[in-house]
């Protein structure tokens, strides 16, 4: 009997979600390590919504130059690291609000928990992230994910979009979302989102690491009320936002 790679994972899938190989017996694979990355820091982002013209979309533009994701024309299947959403005040009092919405980082990501071959992982400073390798496209991560921060690779991207050599080139049938730009900060930079909107936007977006006390976010985080998105669901997301 021959299988291609899909099946193979698919089955590896299957057992690390609980299939028994014998009595007793269980067969769990673990992620790789993709860096030497600290579990001393925690990123996390700031987002001030007043700060964020409901026309500018310099942070979308900047994620899809740097991690290479292009548009296939159809909007069913487009992929969105990062969105650009409208919230209006239910008793139309108050401001209408622009914010960027993307994955969420969270500390107790569900995609991660329901990932049945551990695509999804967590990484020592926090970051959530994808092993594509891993990924069968079961789409179970997609469900899951309350804010809707996941897409599957129906299409294959055309060549021009991998001229990025520090991201992974996409395959087609696995899911991929925002890494907070993981290749730049391993380099000790910022998110791709983050410098477009400081050097084209109003710089409305801060980025740091929450555990550094000294940190611009940590001290910000302490001076203004901010919130983020369904914190009832007890997820603890890192993508914070002021103004709303």
């Amino acid at each position: 009997m021959t299988m291609d790679r899909r099946s193979v994972l698919g089955l590896g899938g299957m057992l690390a979600a609980g299939v028994l190989l014998a009595p007793g017996l269980r067969l769990v694979a673990a992620p790789e390590e993709a860096t030497e990355a600290s579990d001393k820091r925690r990123w996390a982002m700031l987002i001030d919504t007043n700060q964020c013209d409901p026309s500018c979309t310099s942070c979308m533009k900047a994620c899809r130059v740097e991690n290479n994701v292009p548009l296939f024309g159809d909007p069913k299947r487009d992929i969105h690291w990062i969105r650009k959403v409208e919230l209006r005040p239910k008793d139309g009092k108050g401001p209408d609000r622009s914010l960027p919405m993307l994955c969420n980082h969270c500390e107790n990501p569900p995609c991660v928990h329901v990932c049945p071959t551990q695509a999804s992982f967590i990484r020592k400073d926090g970051l959530v992230l994808i092993d594509m390798h891993r990924c069968i496209g079961c789409r179970y991560c997609m469900i899951a994910c309350p804010y809707k921060a996941r897409s599957l690779v129906y299409n294959e991207p055309p060549e021009s979009a991998s001229h990025n050599r520090k991201v992974p080139r996409r395959a087609m049938g696995v899911v991929e979302k925002c890494t907070f730009c993981v290749h730049r900060l391993d380099e000790g930079g910022q998110p791709a989102c983050v410098e477009a909107c400081s050097n084209e936007g109003k710089g409305g977006m801060l980025f740091g690491d929450v555990n550094d006390p000294n940190s611009a976010i940590s001290q910000k985080l302490h001076q203004v009320l901010s919130t983020t998105i369904r914190p009832d669901l007890g997820l603890k997301p890192r993508v914070h936002y002021q103004g709303i």
